[in-house]
């Protein structure tokens, strides 16, 4: 059963008619990057209306941030996007999942594909820099609709200065053309080779995948990457590939 606890919103940040974010503070139990928890709000009648949400922040960070994208006609979005400074809001006082770098052995290459709002958990682990010294090279891939999308590309070349080249970060774009991204979609760009190729690492045996986002993504990238690439879902700390489905 979901322990609730208030939170208090401290800033939004509306990027554009799509996408927010929003930034509160809580009494919740300490979580480990790559987890998620429950955001809430009760209606007129007290019921609780809930949907899970990753955490941005690092642990180590007390604001706590949630990237959130817009449902036509969803309750919930619908009223999150109109919180105000100092509003208070329902947060599940413990976080989830198991999709953190503490279940990922050392590797070469560790790959992090994400669609949308799903690039949430990999901010998260990317700001905890203690967990990333067992992974030569980390690879972000990022797919959106438009480059309007792109709402944290500052925070990601920080980091890249920070990790003295280790970090790299691919973008991609499905419904626009631009001179700074790929254009297309995960699954089919790694069957080319195209990713791969931008920055010159290989998807292999001394890789670890992770897979987060739209369902599509994640079963059409996993099937390619078992199929063709010889790789295997992890289980029992064996295989490559980890997942999370983002709804």
């Amino acid at each position: 059963m979901t322990t609730w606890v208030k939170g208090k919103i401290i800033k939004i940040l509306h990027w554009n008619n799509r996408l927010f974010s929003i930034i509160l503070n809580a009494p919740i139990n300490n979580f480990v990057a790559g987890q998620f928890t429950k955001l809430a709000i009760q209606d007129k009648k007290k019921r609780i209306i809930q949907r899970a949400y990753s955490y941005v922040n690092s642990p180590d960070n007390k604001n706590l941030e949630f990237y959130i994208v817009k449902i036509n006609n969803g309750y919930l979005t619908t009223k999150l996007q109109t919180l105000k400074i100092k509003d208070e809001i329902l947060i599940s006082k413990n976080a989830i999942g198991n999709f953190t770098i503490n279940n990922i052995p050392s590797c070469k290459i560790l790959w992090m594909f994400a669609t949308g709002t799903a690039i949430g958990p990999y901010l998260s682990i990317l700001q905890n820099k203690k967990q990333l010294t067992k992974f030569e090279n980390i690879v972000l891939v990022h797919a959106v609709r438009k480059y309007e999308d792109f709402n944290y590309i500052k925070l990601i070349q920080n980091l890249q200065n920070e990790n003295f080249n280790k970090l790299h970060y691919v973008k991609i774009t499905s419904r626009e053309i631009n001179k700074n991204t790929i254009n297309g979609h995960i699954p089919k760009l790694i069957k080319q080779g195209i990713i791969e190729k931008s920055i010159n690492l290989k998807i292999n045996k001394e890789s670890q995948i992770m897979l987060c986002g739209n369902p599509g993504m994640v079963k059409d990238t996993q099937k390619f990457l078992i199929d063709e690439k010889k790789l295997k879902k992890r289980f029992n700390e064996e295989g490559e590939i980890t997942t999370e489905l983002y709804w």
